[in-house]
Parts: structure tokens; sequence; C-alpha cells
């Protein structure tokens, strides 16, 4: 049993049936990315440390428990990963967002880096890497590697669909990372596309082919 949770809540199974179906359009799959995005987060963030601070209610004056230290910082992965931001800032607005971008070689099917800004101090944030999918695991692999190569310690990653190839290639590079899983699937293609899937996630949610 390796270092991931996969999430089995009817809510976001409901959701993930919905954003499979090819005749779901740009707007309402990016909508539900979101949500999907927003429900995974509650459950991953649930060992955010928290500090009781001091706050006045219209009754008395009490010691209550907030999000403690530097908080959270989340981390797309270009460009697919930017459909998941929005769902975890509205539930902690206060988040940092940071942005790596691959890409991936079409022959080889091995990421490049061309881009890596992340928020500072990244070493005391509890990290939220994300990417609608898991295929290879090459991407998610390479992003962890440059978040840890700037500091990173307190690493999550979260996807919506991941393929058994790409979840025991990032549980073997980084066995200290907590994987979120929203569904297993059963396979990639020999086009390195998930099965059954829902396609290209970049291409859904921007609309673009």
């Amino acid at each position: 049993m390796g270092n991931y949770t996969i999430m089995g809540h009817p809510l976001i199974q409901h959701k993930i049936s919905m954003i499979r179906d090819k005749n779901t359009g740009t707007n309402e799959f990016r909508k539900l990315i979101e949500e999907i995005a927003m429900l995974m987060a509650y459950e991953a963030l649930r060992d955010l440390p928290t500090e009781d601070v001091e706050v006045e209610t219209p009754i008395e004056t009490c010691m209550t428990p907030m999000i403690a230290g530097k908080k959270l910082a989340v981390v797309p992965i270009l460009r697919a990963g930017l459909g998941m931001v929005n769902g975890i800032l509205a539930l902690v607005p206060t988040a940092k967002v940071g942005h790596i971008g691959l890409y991936r070689d079409p022959v080889t099917h091995e990421p490049h880096e061309y881009y890596c800004k992340l928020p500072d101090p990244i070493d005391q944030r509890t990290i939220v890497v994300v990417d609608p999918m898991l295929a290879t695991g090459g991407s998610a692999v390479d992003a962890i590697n440059f978040v840890k190569e700037h500091g990173g310690k307190n690493i999550k990653f979260m996807c919506i669909i991941a393929a058994p190839e790409g979840l025991n290639r990032l549980m073997k590079a980084h066995p200290d990372v907590q994987i979120y899983v929203g569904q297993l699937d059963r396979c990639l293609n020999e086009n390195a596309y998930i099965c059954p899937g829902l396609g290209d996630a970049g291409d859904r949610i921007f609309g673009t082919k």
C-alpha cells in the first residue's frame, strides 16, 4: 500500500462521470473541474496545522483554531493544472499560487521544464501540486523534483484521474509525497492517454484542439 488516497465520495465520483462524457462542453467541463478540485482539497487539507487565536464573539472572547504558519501554496502543472486552482482558492483564499510549466516530448513522452515560479518562502508552506491527469507520471515526478530543488518539503499531489503506471511511478520516485486521486483508471494506451480517461484535459478546459 503506497502513500495515496482514492477519493470515494459520491459527489466526486458523480462529477468525474460527467467530465468523462465527450458531450460535456467547455464551460461545464471547466466548472466541474473546479468543483472536483474543491471537494478533493477539502479532504486533502484535513491535516493542515492550526493554532488557537483570540477572537471576540458577540458574547465573549475565546481562543479558537485558525490555519497556522505560512499556510498553503498551490502549484498547478501548466496548463491543465490551472483548471483546478480556483476550486482550491475558494476554500483557502489566502493560499499563494506558483506555476510549473512542462511540455511533453511527442516521441519519448518525457517532460521538459520551460517555466518554474514558486512562492517564497516555499520551505515553510504546505504545497499542493495539481494536475487533472496522472498518466505516465513523468510530469508529476519532474514537477515535484523542481519543488524540492527550490526547498519545498511538505508536498501533496492531487489529480482527478490517474493511470496505474503513473501512480506507481510517482509513488516510487516520491514516497514522501501524499497523493490524492479522484479515480484510478485501467491503463495507458500506446499514445500515453489514460483509458477510459476523458481525453486531453487541457484542451477540454480551454476549448482548444
